[in-house]
């Protein structure tokens, strides 16, 4: 049975993104944001076809074959809106596919999801589980690595700077990140906020460093309006502020502008310790 309407929460760039180990598996720590989500509509009818409000996010030839891998069929017109820019690094083609498949009536387990998400695209992000900021997720491989407590509280600013990077599923150029596992996990377990955030600068510095851009001005954001720390999207534009709850600076988004960033959010991720 269809579903005339659904929503699917995006994230905002990763608090953790690399190989585990120089010749490991790419893995990533989401970082959820319920402020950019893809809605999705669906009306019966002849054929199948699809509406991305000025994004290309999915062809009908690929949500075909990605619905087949899930023994599912639709045929009528399937309208996307999302709130992220497709390449941002803020799960928008993810958020798509998740979308087609509850709209075609698929239960909500997710593995099945992620393993047919990794085969349309050659990556996914975890948006299909329940609470992904928990999970360290391989995203060329569609499968859990391990799991977190839950994140203590935080006050998130960002947005999207420069021009977006579409995610390569080939591309293996990350730093490796083995040695931030252990204490994010021991971080989350004991509810130290500032220590994630230190982690996820580290990592997002680590990226920066390897990848680009050069001259990012997030880091030094970060210092100037007083946060916690700083992440970013690192296969993508999105950039995020990491803040004590209810401490982001009055003139946090002003001065993201300034710096050139675009579709400010501003949200909450974490329980309450």
């Amino acid at each position: 049975m269809s579903q005339p309407s659904v929503r699917v929460a995006g994230h905002l760039g990763e608090f953790l993104q690399g190989r585990i180990g120089p010749e490991g598996p790419v893995a990533l720590v989401t970082l959820p944001c319920p402020s950019l989500a893809l809605q999705a509509w669906y009306r019966p009818g002849p054929g199948l076809t699809i509406h991305g409000s000025g994004q290309r996010l999915i062809t009908p030839e690929r949500a075909r074959r990605f619905l087949a891998r899930l023994d599912r069929r639709l045929s009528g017109h399937v309208k996307l809106r999302a709130a992220m820019p497709a390449g941002g690094g803020a799960g928008a083609s993810t958020a798509a596919l998740v979308a087609l498949a509850r709209l075609a009536g698929v239960a909500p387990a997710p593995e099945p999801l992620a393993s047919a998400c990794v085969a349309a695209e050659g990556a996914s992000d975890p948006l299909m589980f329940p609470h992904p900021e928990q999970l360290l997720w391989a995203s060329r491989e569609g499968r859990v690595l391990g799991t977190f407590p839950p994140l203590p509280r935080m006050d998130v600013i960002g947005g999207f700077l420069g021009p977006v990077r579409r995610t390569d599923a080939g591309d293996g150029n990350f730093p490796d990140i083995a040695d931030l596992i252990g204490p994010w996990g021991r971080a989350a377990s004991t509810g130290r906020a500032e220590t994630l955030a230190e982690i996820a600068s580290l990592s997002a510095s680590r990226t920066l460093a390897l990848r680009g851009p050069r001259g990012d001005p997030t880091a030094a954001l970060a210092r100037e309006l007083g946060a916690m720390g700083f992440a970013m999207g690192h296969t993508g534009s999105a950039r995020a502020l990491l803040f004590v709850p209810g401490r982001i600076a009055p003139n946090a988004a002003a001065a993201l502008r300034a710096a050139g960033m675009t579709g400010i959010v501003r949200f909450r991720v974490g329980v309450r310790q």
